[in-house]
């Protein structure tokens, strides 16, 4: 009975300190409703603690509650990128940086690196590729709030075949290279397929990442070549699936494209030469395209420089990268799914907007390159009812921009002011 007057007496006196935390009103001039694809002219935005409770039409709040005023601009919900790698940096150093540096190095600059993305108004991204379980583990620092970060989904090491993209070991010297097997991400069987997959489990991935064809930057010939058997990818999807994993293939040439399309895969990264066929095969599976003409412009640039890129990586460069923009156009026009993604670790970190210029250049009206950094992005993380648009339950996720991004694309790159969560992390 003492202990319970004890409770009660603590309640009592500091009960000012244990009530619900102050709502925050976001007082915006414009919003991007992303569901609908429209503009709603003052906007109230009422959130409480992490979620969005309330959307008002009006500019003024009558109630308790801290305002922020960002009547001088558009909010629109927090970006999503859908392919980055918060684990690279300069590339003209990636190559010898292997030897160079070790997990703790990069640890510390992917923590850089998610800081940058984030106050570039990306407040969810996709890691589709890096080593030693960084990105799982900076994922928990940042849900922590240890490090400030976006909100991350990975896939830790991506998937390869012996040689193919993602065999960690390409370009190494004889008695260097080893014979990394799928503890390593290295696939040469059905069964090497299922652990593989198991371990990216094991090391708390949120999806797998597979290299269905050859690849630009890997020291390897070939930038297009199918690298996965049927019968393997079919292993990889239909283990995925035991573990609630989605699959993302990267993929340049039609034969991998398909090959991977067909047994299952959620999404196609790059789909460089896609041709009408495999747009047909994705519209009828389902199948996302996370375009990345960012990066395909970004090495297409650098391949003209001598000694940019090592000699077997610049031919390949120079011939995938300037044709990506222009199959993104062909996809959105034949019906494709679309979800934005960058590439980011190619390009630089916080560059991350410059793709919504490319894909409004290709053809895509503003207000859909917007939709697919939103709703598209979501709908494909299975995230459609926490996150992709501004709602009422959904998490507060903002972001602002002084003027009209439907208007001029090119204002995204610039952003704001950034609320995650129902925290602001930076504002003007």
């Amino acid at each position: 009975m003492r202990f319970l007057v004890y409770v009660v007496g603590y309640l009592v006196l500091f009960a000012p300190y244990l009530s619900a935390q102050q709502q925050t009103v976001l007082k915006c001039g414009t919003l991007i409703d992303t569901e609908a694809a429209t503009l709603r002219s003052k906007q109230l935005i009422v959130i409480d603690d992490q979620r969005i409770t309330a959307i008002r039409a009006g500019d003024q709040y009558l109630g308790e509650a801290r305002v922020v005023d960002l009547s001088e601009y558009t909010c629109l919900p927090g970006l999503i990128d859908m392919h980055v790698h918060l684990t690279n940096g300069d590339l003209t150093k990636m190559y010898v940086e292997k030897f160079t540096l070790g997990v703790p190095d990069l640890a510390f600059m992917a923590a850089r690196n998610a800081q940058i993305t984030l106050m570039a108004g990306f407040t969810t991204v996709r890691n589709l590729g890096d080593r030693g379980e960084i990105t799982a583990a900076l994922r928990k620092a940042i849900d922590k709030g240890l490090v400030i970060g976006p909100r991350i989904f990975t896939a830790g090491k991506s998937l390869a075949t012996t040689g193919g993209h993602a065999d960690p070991t390409n370009g190494y010297r004889a008695g260097l290279r080893g014979d990394p097997g799928p503890v390593e991400g290295v696939v040469n069987s059905v069964a090497d397929a299922r652990k593989a997959v198991r371990q990216r489990y094991k090391n708390g991935a949120d999806l797998i990442k597979i290299t269905a064809t050859g690849g630009v930057l890997s020291q390897a010939k070939n930038g297009q070549n199918p690298q996965f058997f049927d019968e393997e990818l079919a292993a990889i999807v239909a283990t995925a699936a035991s573990y609630g994993f989605k699959v993302a293939a990267h993929a340049h040439g039609v034969e991998g494209m398909q090959r991977a399309i067909r047994a299952g895969v959620a999404s196609i990264e790059h789909g460089t030469f896609m041709d009408a066929a495999t747009m047909r095969l994705m519209k009828k599976h389902g199948t996302y395209l996370v375009p990345t003409i960012l990066a395909g412009d970004f090495v297409a640039k650098k391949a003209k420089i001598d000694g940019y890129f090592p000699d077997i990586v610049r031919p390949k460069a120079a011939a995938i990268g300037p044709k990506i923009q222009a199959t993104f156009g062909r996809a959105y026009r034949a019906g494709v799914k679309i979800a934005f993604g960058t590439d980011s670790g190619v390009s630089a970190h916080g560059d991350n907007a410059q793709e919504f210029a490319l894909m409004v250049e290709a053809g895509m009206p503003a207000m859909q390159a917007i939709v697919s950094a939103t709703t598209n992005a979501a709908q494909l993380l299975d995230m459609r009812a926490q996150l992709g648009s501004i709602s009422v339950g959904k998490y507060a996720d903002v972001v602002a921009v002084k003027g009209n991004p439907v208007e001029d694309i090119t204002l995204l790159e610039n952003i704001g002011f950034v609320m995650k969560a129902g925290k602001i992390v930076k504002a003007k």
